[in-house]
């Protein structure tokens, strides 16, 4: 039976218990084994870190060899970051070669009976397009035959009066098309963010549900590949959590299609390897992903850091502590990478990409702190370091760069000892081996290009080049992907070592609302945000060019992305260019071409939600079938929340009050005020009895 937009906002209260771990203890009275996974498992392990350690051996011995016997210690400096730095990439290879032993998926037949729920915190979006998004997937669901165990709850973080309004109206209507039931709660306070929002869904709801699909408001999961996850999480009794592996997908601007080209041609091969090495002891991304929900709320409680931000608080990168609690108390955490019709979207340009890292880069380092919690496995504490090395690869990549530079410096102005001792019979030559070192560099490249080429000729062989354009397109937008990734990496380098100085020195990366959309940003922006990189670049350039000429040749990628990086950065962000380049066939995926029809309906369903005219508060007074919609979607006004706590609704009470009109009253009112305005259907009915 389909659901009107005027039943209640949320279903009954069916609380459950979601106790707070305590990270210095295990937990007690575990009954579920935890095993390796099988052989499978333990040989994709032995490849991925056992091949990484070796080249990162291999690497480091040979760099010994490049300066001889009297280490100087500049020269050590740089034989510690290249070994780390080789180690990295030999991994990165290793852990994609691991795929070959990445064990069979399949989904189970049988009865089912668990009641699902979908998921959707929201944070400042566009409600529109979320609804439109939803609409397609209840739809979705109840064409698979999940319409009578599924339904959505949309959950609320947003802070501003403006964009809750907007999301009240846009969920009405959302429940007029949706064939399953959908739920709507907007929180008084946004303690922990997103994991907050979701821990304080599941003690007032979680009893209600045994399976959650948790998405972001850019990310859609395909009702076949719920099924699919239900299925196999329903026929295995120990399986807490499957992640999913989303492609980038709506991508308008060239940064955002880069991005979703590499994630759909390099991407599968990377989830394959990543899903055999990690067997049971997987990682969680925060979404699209279906969690067993007595699983999550027994052992995912999480815990307050000691300390202050940026280090302590509440926990940001949630997802990899969830997982890692999961797996702690014996359920299986496991990256399926078979299932396809997973989608998100992606940054539109490098500065927005920056802001969404600079979040990310903050809860990573925060994970120093919960490495060491007891009771882990050694594989979660994996995922953990390799996390954090993601980030801090940056600064060791520079770093190795400015040692370089110091060592071309303080031979090229120093004047070589030869006879150190005053009694010594022979000299002491300097000593660099310049053929060792060009083979080392050719081998590094080597590993960091491979997995491309694999990956591209892998494509190449099966139809994913037909529908990618054609073998000449996919080899042509594969190497432009290298060739403007090479061009982004050392401003990124920067702009990630820029974030780890200011968290290292505390401060907190805050909680902005993603941006989603892309536009090209003028110069001003982009120089301001870039003239130093361009700075160093020309500097840098000028330098090496008196003292070391030869040097350009090596550093002739950094240099070049850093001098032109106001140039990329606004180019690349330009929705114009990026609608060139999918004309040309640049960078384009099968999804562009042919888009699924999951994404064709969300499409049409948020052209039919978004409003022809902006729905403003004064609209909501004159309107009354907007107004008794918004009504609707509020929680009941209760009287026994303290004074101390209601004093923007006191004085938002008091000035309408005092207003002669709506207009008038809305001008009276301060942010806060608003906002207690449109939460309080009381006030809500005070303001609309004044006159217009």
């Amino acid at each position: 039976m389909r659901q009107t937009a005027f039943e209640a906002a949320v279903p009954p209260l069916a609380p459950v218990e979601m106790p707070v771990q305590d990270l210095r203890r295990p937990p007690v009275n575990i009954t579920r084994e935890r095993s390796a996974g099988g052989q499978r498992v333990i040989a994709a392990r032995i490849l991925a870190f056992g091949g990484g350690a070796l080249i990162g051996i291999i690497g480091g011995l040979q760099m010994r060899l490049v300066f001889g016997d009297n280490v100087t210690v500049l020269q050590a400096c740089l034989l510690t970051l290249f070994t780390i730095t080789f180690t990295w990439v030999g991994f990165s290879f290793s852990s994609m070669l691991a795929g070959l032993f990445a064990r069979p998926l399949s989904t189970p037949t049988g009865p089912n009976d668990a009641r699902i729920v979908v998921v959707m915190p929201v944070y400042h979006e566009d409600p529109a397009e979320t609804a439109g998004r939803l609409v397609a997937l209840a739809r979705d669901l109840y064409r698979v035959g999940l319409g009578n165990r599924s339904e959505i709850f949309v959950l609320s973080d947003s802070r501003r009066p403006q964009s809750a309004l907007a999301e009240t109206l846009a969920i009405s209507r959302l429940r007029d098309l949706s064939p399953v039931p959908v739920w709507y709660r907007r929180r008084r306070d946004n303690e922990g963010r997103k994991a907050g929002n979701i821990a304080e869904f599941l003690r007032d709801w979680g009893g209600r549900y045994d399976q959650m699909v948790v998405l972001d408001a850019d990310s859609v999961v395909g009702a076949d590949t719920i099924a699919a996850m239900s299925a196999r999480m329903s026929a295995d009794p120990d399986l807490g959590l499957i992640q999913t592996m989303p492609m980038l997908l709506g991508g308008q601007t060239i940064f955002a299609r880069l991005m979703q080209f590499a994630g759909r041609i390099y991407g599968p091969a990377i989830a394959r390897g990543v899903a055999a090495w990690s067997g049971d002891d997987g990682n969680f991304w925060g979404h699209n992903a279906m969690i067993r929900v007595p699983a999550f709320v027994e052992s995912c409680g999480l815990p307050e850091l000691p300390g202050r931000p940026p280090f302590g608080g509440h926990i940001l990168s949630h997802d990899f502590v969830e997982a890692a609690l999961m797996r702690r108390s014996g359920w299986k955490v496991r990256l399926d990478y078979d299932l396809r019709q997973s989608f998100e979207g992606s940054p539109p340009s490098l500065l927005d990409n920056a802001v969404r890292e600079r979040r990310w880069a903050q809860g990573n380092l925060q994970h120093f702190k919960v490495i060491g919690a007891s009771g882990l496995s050694w594989v979660s504490r994996a995922h953990f370091v390799i996390g954090i090395m993601g980030f801090l690869m940056s600064p060791i990549w520079l770093g190795m760069i400015l040692v370089g530079l110091a060592l071309t410096a303080y031979v090229l102005l120093s004047r070589p000892e030869y006879f150190p001792n005053a009694y010594q019979l022979f000299p002491d030559w300097p000593v660099f081996d310049p053929v060792r070192m060009l083979w080392l560099f050719a081998f590094a490249m080597t590993l960091l290009l491979l997995p491309k080429v694999i990956a591209v000729g892998r494509a190449c062989m099966r139809p994913l080049a037909k529908n990618s354009g054609g073998r000449g397109r996919l080899i042509g937008s594969a190497l432009f992907e290298i060739l403007l990734s090479a061009l982004i990496a050392p401003v990124q380098m920067l702009i990630q070592t820029r974030q780890i100085f200011d968290i290292l020195r505390g401060r907190d990366s805050g909680w902005e609302a993603q941006v989603r959309a892309g536009a090209m940003p003028p110069w001003r922006v982009v120089l301001g945000h870039h003239w130093l990189h361009m700075a160093l670049g020309l500097v840098t350039l000028v330098i090496l060019a008196f003292m070391s000429p030869g040097q350009l040749i090596w550093l002739s990628p950094i240099l070049a992305g850093l001098i032109l990086s106001p140039a990329i950065s606004r180019w690349s962000a330009s929705p114009v260019f990026g609608r060139i380049a999918r004309r040309r066939g640049l960078l384009a995926t099968p999804e562009e071409l042919s888009t699924p029809a999951l994404i064709s309906a969300a499409n049409y369903q948020t052209a039919r939600i978004k409003p022809e005219e902006a729905e403003t508060m004064l609209l909501l007074g004159s309107e009354p079938a907007l107004m008794a919609r918004h009504l609707a979607l509020l929680p009941p006004d209760t009287a026994d929340v303290p004074a101390a706590e209601r004093l923007s609704e006191i004085s938002a009470a008091a000035k309408i009050a005092a207003a002669e009109d709506r207009a008038q009253a809305l001008s009276f009112l301060s942010e806060t005020e608003l906002d207690a305005l449109i939460s309080s259907s009381t006030l809500l009915k005070q303001w609309a009895a004044l006159t217009g």
